[in-house]
């Protein structure tokens, strides 16, 4: 599941994104942070009946955009997020700014700027290095069948290397 657009908070976000709303950037930073941990108690009971849940995003795409702004320091970023559920892969599917450009909608939403997703890239360059997280990187201009094979490939193969391992909290 991505941001949830239904809840009051997903709303609010909603209307930023859309450029309807203005907010200070430490006020949306932390009402994405709010909108994830409103998600909390469903994802730990899914994933204590053995469910495995697949998040669009998640933390790390809100740190990256918080910190790709220039005024803030990744550790601010990655704070309000310290706690959730840690993931048991992160796939991280690189594109070029270019090829991203010339995919449909962009530009709609605010961010979607290539200079401002070049200093997005680079962040997420910086989280990539911590080692304490299982990141994979996918070519993601392949076509959709082949990076859909790459991406269940590795998907199965975590989920029979994780099974029997104890929930962990991103951060801690």
């Amino acid at each position: 599941f991505p941001t949830d657009r239904s809840t009051e908070i997903g709303q609010l976000i909603s209307s930023y994104l859309g450029r309807e709303k203005n907010l200070e950037d430490h006020t949306i930073h932390l009402l994405f942070s709010a909108n994830r941990w409103e998600h909390v108690p469903m994802m730990k009971e899914k994933l204590h009946q053995g469910i495995t849940i697949v998040v669009d995003r998640y933390a790390f795409s809100g740190v990256a955009f918080t910190s790709a702004k220039g005024n803030f320091c990744l550790d601010w970023c990655k704070q309000p997020d310290v706690g959730l559920p840690k993931p048991d892969l992160i796939l991280f599917l690189q594109l070029s700014p270019e090829e991203a450009a010339e995919r449909g909608n962009f530009g709609h939403e605010r961010y979607e700027t290539s200079s401002f997703q070049e200093k997005v890239l680079q962040s997420f360059y910086c989280l990539m290095e911590d080692k304490s997280l299982n990141w994979k990187t996918v070519n993601a201009s392949k076509s959709i069948e082949d990076l859909h094979r790459e991406i269940k490939s590795i998907a199965e193969e975590t989920i029979q290397e994780v099974q029997n391992k104890p929930l962990g909290e991103l951060w801690k």
